[in-house]
């Protein structure tokens, strides 16, 4: 499974950004997908979760209300809209998927917001 993330950039706070993360390879396999993100001199967190065909979604408490995940099966594309932007949702932004026994990462994207 390959992943590749896009549409991050510089945004002010209180904009918009969406992520996305295309999802080549043995696609069937994957069980559930998410973003993480890493901000300087903190640890990866986990942001958001989708889990593949249940469609249950989960969230970080810091961005519930403001971030939405969803997926295009047919275009094998997971999306992050992220909305109310604050400075500190500055960070690289990686897609996440899971399969059964392995686990795989995109090469993230920087999301900055500036005040």
């Amino acid at each position: 499974v390959q992943l590749v993330e896009s549409g991050g950039g510089l945004v002010q706070a209180g904009g918009s950004l969406r992520l996305s993360c295309a999802a080549s390879g043995s696609t069937f396999s994957i069980k559930a997908m998410g973003w993480y993100r890493q901000a300087p001199g903190k640890q990866r967190e986990l942001v958001a979760l989708i889990i593949i065909g249940g469609g249950y979604t989960n969230y970080a408490d810091s961005v519930k209300g403001r971030f939405t995940i969803s997926r295009d099966n047919a275009k094998n594309t997971m999306y992050l809209e992220m909305n109310s932007l604050k400075p500190e949702d500055t960070a690289v932004y990686y897609c996440y998927a899971k399969e059964l026994w392995s686990n795989y990462w995109g090469q993230g994207t920087q999301v900055t917001v500036s005040s």
